[in-house]
């Protein structure tokens, strides 16, 4: 006999952009987002018995994202996505959970003149902030927020040897080498006991985004790294001791190889050791590298 073990259903993709004008200095800011809604609940008829009268539609959870954007602020997304839950295991009782998810994209003022510009903005990268938002009825507001696609690269100052090697190793040992990697980071928040203890620590959400930041890029460019591996344990350490209240630290770095070429075949020209300077860029195979760094102190089910 089947059974229905687990359900969820909402809307993906829905792509929102709000504009924020301060009428004292004509100075326009911008956000572009987008959501996904996903509610549970007691749903289960819905798929088996084909009774849709517990079902929300998809497009009132369209809907209702763009009315709560006009309603409050979108920014800092953690916020928004806790308002946005909220209101819907407020409102429908049947539903016990919302899970929503927000991509926000990147939006740069432009300076004219030595000036920012008032409303104008263009993409200086693909890099996204992230926010994955639980609001679970009788526990709490889960939290992860993130960084994605952030391309980064050095010309020097990373290092990788003294790895296993054996009968099906190939890889040399290199004491300097180019790095470079797309960085993909989060950070688990303590659970915040409601939507009033999300509003009382807003102001941490855009802090601790620019802080990991800031921890990822100095870490990055100034470590002389021995590996991936120990920087980017490094970077999570740091992040958990600038913030008292995120809980675990995960990081994922793909290797953007950069290959030597030997040109030595045309007149003798030397491009391999210390005289490469021309570099094949490789898409794939890559390395990928990943880690989780918590507090060995710290229960995770803690909360706000």
């Amino acid at each position: 006999m089947a059974k229905l073990a687990a359900a969820r259903y909402g809307k993906d993709n829905i792509r929102l952009y709000k504009v924020e004008r301060d009428e004292a200095t004509k100075t326009h800011t911008v956000y572009e987002m987008t959501v996904c809604v996903l509610l549970e609940g007691e749903i289960d008829v819905s798929y088996t018995k084909a009774d849709n009268s517990v079902v929300v539609a998809t497009d009132s959870m369209k809907n209702t994202t763009y009315i709560m954007a006009k309603q409050n602020p979108v920014h800092p997304p953690e916020l928004f996505a806790s308002i946005l839950g909220t209101h819907f295991v407020n409102t429908y009782k049947h539903i016990h959970t919302a899970h929503i998810t927000i991509v926000q994209h990147r939006w740069t003022r432009m300076t004219i003149d030595g000036k920012p510009h008032p409303h104008s903005f263009f993409r200086d990268g693909n890099e996204k902030r992230l926010v994955q938002a639980d609001i679970i009825e009788g526990k709490g507001i889960e939290i992860k927020s993130g960084i994605s696609d952030l391309l980064v690269l050095k010309s020097t100052g990373s290092e990788f040897h003294h790895f296993v090697r054996d009968e099906f190793t190939t890889l040399p040992e290199v004491w300097d080498r180019i790095l470079s990697t797309s960085v993909d980071a989060n950070w688990k928040w303590s659970t915040f006991a409601g939507l009033d203890a999300v509003k009382k620590h807003v102001a941490k959400f855009d802090e601790t985004w620019a802080k990991a930041r800031e921890i990822t890029f100095r870490l990055f460019a100034l470590e002389e790294s021995p590996s991936v591996q120990n920087t980017m344990y490094k970077m999570g350490e740091q992040i958990l001791a600038a913030q008292p209240m995120v809980q675990a630290v995960d990081y994922s770095l793909p290797n953007k190889h950069y290959f030597e070429i030997d040109l030595s075949w045309h007149h003798g020209l030397k491009n391999t050791g210390k005289d490469a300077e021309v570099y094949a860029p490789q898409s794939d195979p890559n390395g990928l590298i990943k880690c989780t760094v918590t507090r060995d102190d710290t229960a995770l089910s803690s909360k706000l």
